[in-house]
């Protein structure tokens, strides 16, 4: 295991790309200490939350010290946000503080969100709030837990410091990690000033330490758009599949790598509703749950324009013709294990799209309508009381009549297989969360938090590490949001 004083810092991005960055100096907090450290973050470093506590490395974490070898950075970017191109955004709550390589080989990047002010801030503090640095952590975590990709969160610093938003807060710094924080958005900051050399020099660095692979292709070029428009696929139908919304789908929150990044309005899904906006200031609802697909495709287009430098236009569309079909086959294999089947048919699409129906029009929760086809029995014709209470929230008889009918269906289905019943159950179990991080829940957490309890953060943290393991402890966890839960608005400041 590393310990924080034998740990080695080293940074490609500051020694290869000093065109994209500026040094920073990091405004540590007043009076801050630490209040959530992931445990399974921490490991990927091959260290400890004892690692994690000690006073170095707080102080790296909180801003004050600069580690060895390492520097306190922010890069530039540019993006499309809501669809109209920003020149210049940047890390405006962001420093980097360098890179780590595991025993594993890898290279994981450290980020601080919320250590004060860049070149980049657009004339705001730099500072993140203790709410949103909650919601980022939990999200990370759970992500990573249900498998998703996702950029990492090891630890949240609190602190005195007051920090105004819609009333006053107080600050927090969250450390942030990633293979590379590399965005759509570098590329077409670099296209867009027409920084020919910068952006060739910005290629290369990704080919070389993010696809090598590629550089053995004929057009390397070409072979890393292809793959980042296939993990960009997968990632989408992964959302999709266990119902996160993100929220703020600009390019410049969008990884090359496929990653979940920047949290801040994101919402799982309660109550199924396609159209689920979850930021309360995307007024026309460009990014709806539903709507995340197409604007997967839409950010993959405006990147690929950047690649115009080395691509025909008959390339970049050979690029982007893999993004449906990637998608479509990923969202099918997911939604195959979440039903409980070996393979995709034909008939599932149907299957699959009738019990959605159903799911819309009861307003049922997504979650639980995919974990309680656990209890149905083939050689029963009756509907599970979990499924029944799912449903029953607010349906009619002939809706009850309609899920019946269904499960004929679905039963005839699971029957026309050779899983067991219990390798079947255990499939299902293994691909329906039963904790989903719910916003009632984060807000909870927060509440709290505010307070100066964090028992419930590192509560609800430890739960939505195993998110398919239902444990009888934590039955309040697996409920449906009561309704105020359902109704919080969460906005890009959260």
């Amino acid at each position: 295991m590393n310990k924080p004083e034998n740990l080695q810092f080293t940074n490609r991005w500051y020694q290869q790309l000093g065109f994209s960055y500026q040094k920073v100096v990091a405004s540590p907090l007043i009076n801050s200490r630490l209040v959530a450290v992931s445990k399974e973050a921490a490991a990927l470093l091959d260290m400890t939350t004892d690692d994690i506590q000690a006073d170095e490395f707080f102080g790296w974490l909180s801003g004050q010290l600069t580690p060895k070898q390492g520097h306190h950075i922010a890069q530039v970017y540019a993006g499309h946000q809501f669809g109209q191109f920003v020149p210049q955004l940047g890390d405006g709550r962001s420093i980097g503080i360098g890179e780590v390589k595991n025993s594993a080989g890898q290279h994981i990047e450290l980020q601080l969100k919320g250590a004060g002010p860049t070149p980049y801030s657009r004339m705001g503090d730099g500072r993140a709030v203790l709410r949103s640095c909650i919601r980022e952590f939990l999200a990370s975590e759970a992500m990573a837990a249900l498998d998703i990709p996702t950029t990492r969160a090891l630890a949240i610093v609190d602190s005195d410091q007051a920090v105004y938003r819609e009333t006053r807060e107080t600050g927090a710094v969250m450390t942030r990690m990633a293979e590379s924080h590399l965005r759509f958005g570098h590329f077409e900051y670099f296209f867009h000033h027409g920084k020919k050399d910068e952006l060739n020099q910005l290629a290369d660095f990704a080919l070389a330490c993010y696809f090598p692979e590629c550089l053995q292709a004929k057009t390397p070029h070409l072979a890393m758009l292809t793959e980042i428009t296939v993990n960009t696929a997968k990632l989408i139908a992964k959302w999709q599949a266990v119902g996160f919304a993100h929220g703020v789908m600009n390019t410049d929150n969008m990884s090359v790598l496929g990653l979940t990044l920047d949290y801040g309005p994101y919402g799982f899904l309660d109550d199924y509703q396609p159209g689920f906006i979850c930021n309360h200031s995307d007024h026309h609802g460009r990014y709806a749950f539903n709507q995340q697909p197409s604007i997967g495709l839409w950010n993959l287009n405006a990147l690929a324009y950047t690649f115009s430098t080395w691509l025909s236009p008959e390339q970049i569309r050979q690029a982007l013709a893999c993004y449906e079909p990637v998608l479509v086959e990923h969202y099918n294999q997911l939604m195959t294990a979440k039903l409980g089947l070996t393979s995709w048919q034909q008939e599932d699409t149907e299957l699959l799209s009738r019990y959605l129906g159903l799911m819309t029009q009861t307003q049922a929760d997504y979650t639980l309508s995919f974990r309680h086809l656990n209890q149905v029995l083939t050689t029963d014709s009756d509907i599970p009381e979990p499924l029944h209470n799912v449903f029953n929230q607010s349906a009619g008889v002939d809706v009850q009549d309609q899920l019946s009918q269904w499960l004929k269906t679905y039963r005839k289905r699971l029957n026309n297989q050779a899983l067991s019943a219990q390798e079947r159950l255990t499939q299902q179990n293994a691909s329906n969360p039963i904790y989903i991080l719910r916003n009632y829940l984060a807000q909870n957490a927060i509440e709290a938090a505010q307070q100066g309890d964090y028992q419930p953060l590192n509560e609800l943290h430890q739960v939505l590490a195993k998110p398919f393991n239902a444990d009888d402890n934590y039955q309040r966890y697996g409920q449906p949001a009561p309704d105020w839960g359902k109704h919080l608005e969460i906005s890009c400041s959260s």
